[in-house]
């Protein structure tokens, strides 16, 4: 019976398939592109990169995809109404994400939005943040690392999956007040993380079926990859649910974890604070893991940048011992202030990380080549012309793509290719690009609210990282390959071999 069913959908899936004649849409259908591109973004960047225009079109998604920042800021700002997320985007990531602020529009994304502004903007939360990050990283982080240098069998530590579980202690912590104790290698991730990161390929992957009809005639049927979607989304419910009645019996009310802060605004949803839950764990775990990890590939690939920060991390925050056995003078004492544990772990304080143009600009640099959200998208609400004149059809997909834009020539140079952390420096101070020319935080009235935080974190722990350890990618020169996700996640993980700094061994 199911092997029947099976079969049937693959019938209609066959019978669903729209026709288009044109080169690109051949290329999408067959997938012959993979024979010459590692990634689907890898070949839109190239696609992109030919168009006169920067913008293409998918015409069996009927997608149009654009790399220019002209259009970028049409669509985030100047007629930011007619693109928002869109039915058929919820339709995709309803069943996982809810009604999250990551698929909400209309008074729902303005009501999430206002709440999360008002916390995320306030100096207690930031404040509050940094303490739970300087922990993760001195109680934790830095003593794995160091049992991983001090071993005597040269262990491979797989960095994409420590950044993962890192990341999600760190937002389980700060968002929901509890601690899954992830950063234990010899304990399995956590059942939530599991479920979390099985829903959020799958989800994706409904993104890339040509009708839609195809993975809701499955979910329907509850077949094949549907049925382990739901099956995985019915484990995130439960566990989300847990999280929820814990903070529940423990008290709410004054509590400093975001949960709490909202649970004070609308207790009774029981729904709606599962989709807080769901939308914090994407925003904070996933994006911040990702652009650490390509963040140290890039510093394994050019030691010469690795080089300079320190650098200027040792000029700025005190010379690194030669065995990465603290820091010297002259902030020893604000860092014993930032640190809740012994001065071997100290991590920066807040102040001084501003300081540091350089680890700034190269942090910007890896994001531009790597972003950990590859591309967005939109749902056009009436028709509309796009101002390099693309005509938008209501309800025509419209994506930008921020990885294919730190590919172009047209806004980076003819060295767009090249890790140059140089490219964001102006008298040695770090200065800014467009955010419609680098949308890595979206821009406009959708603009990342966590980014501030997160850009804290990425540079806590690459400096924390850096300044002790020398880390070197197993297999270094080959280009990364990604697996389909709503982020950035390397196929194979990153492995890689940690060394004390300065240590000849």
């Amino acid at each position: 019976m199911m092997i029947t069913a099976v079969i049937i959908v693959e019938r209609v899936m066959v019978r669903l398939r729209p026709r288009c004649k044109c080169d690109i849409c051949k290329s999408y259908l067959s997938r012959s592109w993979t024979q010459k591109f590692n990634n689907m973004s890898d070949w839109y960047a190239h696609l992109l990169r030919q168009s006169p225009t920067s913008t293409i079109h998918i015409h069996v998604m009927r997608n149009t995809i654009t790399a220019n920042p002209d259009n970028v800021e049409h669509m985030l700002k100047t007629n930011f109404d007619n693109y928002p997320k869109g039915s058929p985007f919820s339709a995709i990531l309803g069943d996982f994400l809810g009604r999250g602020i990551f698929v909400a529009d209309g008074d729902n994304w303005r009501l999430q939005r206002k709440i999360a502004s008002l916390e995320l903007g306030s100096v207690s939360i930031r404040t509050f943040s940094y303490e739970i990050l300087s922990s993760e990283i001195s109680s934790r982080l830095v003593p794995l690392m160091t049992a991983a240098a001090d071993s005597s069998s040269s262990v491979k530590l797989e960095l994409q999956d420590v950044f993962r579980r890192f990341s999600f202690d760190n937002i389980c912590r700060f968002s929901f007040g509890i601690d899954p104790g992830c950063l234990r290698l010899s304990l399995p991730m956590s059942e939530l993380a599991e479920a979390f990161d099985l829903a959020s390929k799958l989800s994706a992957e409904r993104a890339l079926v040509v009708s839609p009809w195809v993975w809701k005639l499955k979910r329907v049927l509850n077949l094949g990859s549907e049925k382990t979607l739901r099956d995985a989304i019915a484990k995130i419910n439960v566990l989300a649910g847990d999280i929820i009645e814990q903070r529940k019996k423990m008290g709410f009310s004054g509590k400093r974890d975001l949960l709490s802060r909202f649970m004070n605004v609308m207790p009774d949803d029981e729904e709606y604070l599962r989709d807080i839950v769901v939308s914090f764990l994407l925003a904070g775990r996933d994006t911040v893991a990702s652009a650490l990890t390509v963040f140290f590939y890039q510093i394994s690939e050019n030691p010469e940048v690795e080089a300079r920060i320190r650098e200027e991390a040792d000029r700025v925050l005190g010379q690194a011992d030669p065995v990465g056995e603290g820091i010297k003078p002259p902030i020893r004492k604000e860092m014993d202030r930032a640190s809740p544990t012994g001065p071997d772990n100290r991590v920066p304080g807040f102040e001084k990380l501003k300081e540091l143009h350089y680890l700034h600009a190269t942090i910007y640099e890896s994001l531009r080549l790597f972003p950990p959200v590859q591309n967005d998208s939109k749902f056009a609400k009436n028709d509309d012309v796009l101002p390099d004149g693309t005509v938008v059809r209501c309800g025509d997909k419209v994506t930008y793509h921020p990885y294919a834009m730190g590919r172009m020539e047209r806004i980076w140079g003819p060295d767009c290719d090249e890790f140059r952390p140089e490219r964001w420096l102006k008298d040695g101070f770090f200065s800014p690009e467009s955010p419609y020319r680098y949308p890595v935080f979206q821009a406009g009235v959708r603009v990342c609210l966590g980014k501030e935080m997160a850009l804290v974190a990425m540079k806590t722990v690459a400096i924390s990282i850096i300044q002790r350890f020398d880390v070197r990618s197993v297999g270094p020169g080959r280009a990364p390959r990604f697996v389909p996700g709503l982020t950035a996640t390397l196929s194979g993980g990153l492995p890689v071999v940690i060394r004390r700094r300065g240590s000849s061994s």
